[in-house]
């Protein structure tokens, strides 16, 4: 659907209008431009030099004063008979004009929608007329409950919009509107199949048990006419049932001999059946739906809090797993844009050598691409429902919602084997836990023990679910004790703080670090990168909105985030940086110390310790972040250094135990590994150990001691499989000698700045 058009006027200008036709709209002296759909509002207006470019120095300020737009989206097209008009995604309050009748009201992004009243084979007229979010908030009065992360993120609770669109420490205020997922003609099936679920009831030795769920629609008086086949796939392993329906829904046991099983990465093989299911009428299929589905069970053990019988552990087939992750947040602050940058951060999140990701909770439910990614390459995927850093309305109203929301996400992604993980919300429970006065036990939010969890006990019982990340249940909160699984954030101080050393969870499902962006990616977005502070000793003001900063006035949420990032670096290095080129490469190897130090204190205690999800892989806008890698997609340092850290099998040294340095070898593979090993010491040009160790399966374990000395590079080299890979430790990093370390660096071979 081609020659689309966008008409925008401004709220008290025009909320009394109300335009049936394309006519009306032309005929209003309306500002109209072409418009691209899939897309957005501000992105058309900028392709027409209406405003400047958002992302530029501190034009995403400007954003806010485009928050009371109202804009109708339309076009004229043809069609053929038994067609019918299919949203993949409308952002976000918006009602839907056919052929000058208003056919639909839709207020939720992360839903589709289908509109079914009949079309013209000639010059229907399609309009979408799509309304300020933050304007449409207003109608709704919030519970006293109701907090959120920040001032700006108040609009959110009762819009069923990415939260991140509000303003977030880690996205710009930019409140988009728009037709942000493809429209379609689709064809009108008379008898379909409108939805399936095939789910592993019980694995025993090379057989299996599944679970096949059907939902159809027939035109035929009598359903025994019907009947429902299903097959599937694997190299040499084949399933064959066909069975007589008897109702529109139908559920059946069938059984799998010698099945292929779908391990998650370093475990195995995911191996994914072709599934078909088909629709016959009197034996003669009328229609089909084809998916790929993986033959695995999970089980998450997890314990109410941590300490020493603490548990947070996912067994995938009933094995043990350790989780090297990463957090995936928005792809780009325009969501039309997500699908052009989806292959290249799919490319990335495979070579850091994760085996899971987290779809975080203030963003846009994924693509089926990531998940058809992850399926494909054994990466599992932790998903939270699309709730974040607030006390949301535990009122019907917005039970409603979510559980509209719930239902179709959950069909939309159940038959994903790497989906190991439902999450409720986003540091909710810490919300109501830790982040009012009120101090309210987080078991009051009904939206995630009872809607949430009864909506998945209706559809997807197949894998396990947390109510929030942290979950803080009624006996942690209680007794006044820790999660199993935490988000590690605390004072952002010195990457190896007690804070960090010695926290009490057994998973970390959130950590990260400062690093600075390359000077040529900085180049791109800022008018003046250099220095970053103005005479008077303040933050420059475009260096705020990069930060993300939603407004430049003191004591402003997150403006303090430069100078954490600066000071991070005073913390490692003896002296300050005297220019650009000097403080990014300080900032990177900041970053990427302390992201490596993270995940190899976690590897070092398995199974005290049983994943770490770092936070995070790439920026969503140019901006100054934890993330590895930034918007343009150049790779920090941090990227390498976790590459590394995250090997299957790796050679590390733990902190100093008085005054020896402790070696370890982690072995993430199911059969033992023979290693041998190369230490050297950089700095001084000496040979220290060398030797051969056998990694028991699925294991850490202690390898030797060498002595400790302050602020030596070791290079650890290490052979498994006949390929080589490499490691390293610098010893104390607290006032180092910037130049030291960088030499050292350069010598070992592992200078990866892309600068």
């Amino acid at each position: 659907m081609d020659h689309w058009k966008v008409a925008y006027a401004e709220h008290n200008a025009c909320k009394n209008l109300d335009f049936f036709t394309i006519e009306q709209i032309e005929n209003a002296g309306l500002r109209i431009i072409p418009a691209s759909v899939p897309g957005e509002l501000q992105l058309d207006m900028m392709r027409q030099g209406i405003i400047d470019d958002l992302f530029y120095s501190d034009n995403a300020l400007t954003a806010q004063r485009l928050e009371n737009l109202h804009a109708w989206y339309y076009t004229r097209f043809d069609t053929k008979k038994d067609m019918h008009l299919k949203f993949y995604g409308i952002d976000t309050v918006a009602d839907i004009y056919l052929n000058g009748k208003m056919v639909k009201s839709v207020s939720n992004m992360f839903l589709e929608y289908e509109i079914f009243e009949p079309l013209k084979e000639k010059d229907n007229e399609l309009i979408v007329h799509i309304k300020p979010v933050c304007i449409e908030a207003r109608k709704f009065e919030l519970p006293a409950s109701c907090i959120s992360l920040a001032a700006y993120n108040y609009p959110a609770f009762y819009m069923r919009k990415a939260a991140h669109s509000y303003g977030w420490d880690i996205m710009p205020r930019i409140v988009t509107s728009g037709i942000w997922k493809p429209v379609e003609l689709v064809k009108t099936k008379k008898n379909q199949i409108k939805n399936v679920f095939l789910s592993t009831s019980l694995i025993d030795g090379t057989d299996a048990a599944l679970t096949f769920c059907i939902t159809t629609e027939v035109e035929g008086d009598f359903i025994q006419d019907y009947s429902v086949r299903v097959t599937g796939v694997c190299e040499d392993s084949r399933f064959e049932v066909e069975k007589t329906l008897y109702h529109t829904d139908y559920r059946f046991e069938l059984f799998v001999e010698n099945c292929k099983l779908w391990f998650p990465r370093f475990k195995g093989k995911p191996n994914l059946y072709r599934v078909k299911a088909e629709l016959l009428f009197r034996g003669e299929p009328v229609d089909s739906y084809e998916f790929r589905s993986g033959i695995r069970t999970v089980r998450l053990e997890r314990t109410d809090v941590a300490g020493i019988n603490g548990e947070f552990c996912f067994y995938i087939n009933g094995v043990k797993t350790f989780i090297t992750g990463t957090n995936w947040v928005p792809l780009d602050a325009f969501h039309s844009r997500d699908e052009q940058r989806m292959e290249k951060a799919l490319k990335l999140l495979y070579e850091s050598g994760c085996n899971m990701v987290r779809c975080w909770g203030g963003n846009v439910y994924e693509r089926r691409e990531l998940f058809d990614f992850c399926d494909e390459n054994g990466i599992m995927v932790w998903q939270d429902f699309a709730m974040g850093c607030a006390i949301y309305p535990f009122d019907t109203t917005f039970a409603q919602k979510m559980l509209e929301e719930a239902e179709f996400i959950i069909k939309r992604y159940r038959n994903h084997p790497s989906l190991v993980l439902w999450a409720g919300d986003n540091e909710c429970d810490m919300a109501i836990a830790e982040w009012s006065n009120v101090k309210l036990n987080p078991d009051t939010n009904w939206i995630t023990r009872k809607v949430l969890k009864h909506a998945l006990a209706l559809h997807d019982w197949s894998r396990p679910y947390l109510p929030s990340s942290p979950y803080i249940s009624g006996t942690a909160f209680k007794l006044g004790k820790r999660p199993s699984e935490e988000h590690l954030w605390g004072p952002r101080d010195y990457f190896k703080s007690n804070y960090y050393r010695n926290s009490e969870c057994h998973f970390a499902s959130e950590t990260g670090y400062h690093g600075c962006n390359s000077p040529q990616s900085m180049e791109k977005f800022l008018k003046k990168t250099w220095p970053f502070f103005d005479d008077s000793g303040a933050v420059r003001k475009e260096l705020l909105v990069h930060a993300t900063a939603m407004e430049t006035v003191e004591d402003a949420p997150y403006t303090y985030r430069i100078r954490l990032m600066y000071d991070q670096v005073k913390t490692m290095f003896l002296k300050e940086p005297e220019n650009l080129n000097d403080f990014a490469k300080m900032s990177q190897i900041s970053q990427a110390e302390a992201d490596k130090f993270l995940i190899e204190h976690f590897r070092i205690q398995k199974w005290r310790k049983t994943g770490l999800i770092w936070w995070n892989l790439i920026d969503g806008w140019p901006q100054f972040s934890d993330a590895v890698v930034d918007y343009y997609f150049e790779k920090k340092l941090a990227f390498h250094f976790i590459k590394r850290a995250q090997n299957p099998v790796l050679l590390m040294f733990d902190e100093p135990d008085g005054a020896n340095l402790p070696l370890y070898a982690a072995n993430d593979y199911l059969d033992d590994k023979e290693v041998s090993f190369r230490i050297t010491n950089i700095t001084e040009g000496q040979l220290v150990l060398e030797g051969r160790v056998n990694v028991r399966a699925n294991s850490t374990q202690k390898v030797t001691d060498i002595l400790w000395k302050d602020q030596l590079f070791y290079l650890i080299e290490f052979t498994v499989d006949g390929k080589t890979y490499k490691n390293h430790y610098y010893t104390g990093l607290l006032n180092i000698s910037f130049e030291n370390y960088l030499r050292d660096l350069k010598k070992s071979g592992l200078d990866d700045f892309t600068f």
